[in-house]
């Protein structure tokens, strides 16, 4: 049986591996905390002759795939391969060798990966890991490895000649798509500091594509509003029940 402290002093390593993996370091913290309660759970399952940091990484990155979900901000590998197959296809190597010298623009690109090849990618080149083992972790073979990889490499580079183009619509736009837009919420309910909701209404007031989304989140919010007022009522045997229950506490029958 694994004891809880056990579990803890591999919490900064698995956090460290999971912001890697999704870029985001709320989600990172969630999955560590999701992780180490699996284990705990699962905890019999667990081969002292297997390292258990190897365990937990195996655990994290099977919830992580379970949360993954295709955004319209995902490339479809397979259209880029297509891209690719294309002897014509080709990008512009002077904008690429500026912005794959830029942290926040492979970041950008990396996010836009799916996760199998984002996760391949970065476990392979920045973590250092071998094909063999991204294999091991991912519960693949070997040459279906070699292909997330490759694939993810391909899809990162489009991804970046994407992110070119996307820049230059952007330019002189204040803040960032995602640094507005993880904002929005509190925005739209008046609670955010003043000098970055003045930030947020200058990106709102210039940028291409976030003005459509704050309109479907205000109209969606004014639309749930109404429910409030629903006529429902409630049906009568739950009715009875419910006033059975009061004077003679109970389980609902």
């Amino acid at each position: 049986m694994i004891e809880p402290n056990e579990l803890v002093e591999h919490g900064e390593a698995l956090y460290r591996f999971a912001l890697h993996l999704v870029r985001d370091p709320d989600l990172a913290a969630d999955l560590v905390q999701d992780t180490l309660v699996r284990a705990l759970e699962r905890s019999a399952q667990y081969r002292e002759e297997a390292p258990m940091r190897a365990w937990l990484r195996q655990i994290l990155h099977n919830l992580a795939i379970d949360r993954a979900r295709r955004s319209s901000r995902e490339l479809a590998v397979d259209d880029v391969e297509a891209h690719w197959r294309d002897d014509e296809y080709t990008v512009d190597p002077a904008a690429m060798a500026l912005r794959t010298q830029t942290r926040e623009e492979l970041e950008d690109a990396l996010v836009r990966l799916p996760f199998i090849y984002r996760a391949a990618v970065i476990l392979h080149d920045v973590e250092g890991w071998t094909v063999q083992q991204v294999a091991g972790l991912q519960a693949i073979s070997l040459p279906a490895a070699k292909q997330r990889l490759r694939r993810g490499r391909m899809a990162l580079v489009t991804a970046l000649a994407e992110g070119h183009e996307r820049r230059h619509l952007l330019e002189g736009v204040p803040m960032r798509c995602w640094d507005a837009r993880q904002h929005i919420s509190e925005y739209l309910d008046g609670i955010l500091d003043e000098p970055t909701a003045r930030m947020v209404e200058a990106h709102l007031a210039v940028c291409p594509t976030c003005p459509p989304l704050y309109a479907a989140l205000v109209d969606a919010h004014v639309q749930l509003e109404t429910l409030r007022d629903s006529d429902a009522v409630i049906p009568p045997d739950l009715d009875r029940k419910i006033r059975s229950t009061s004077a003679d506490p109970g389980p609902l029958s």
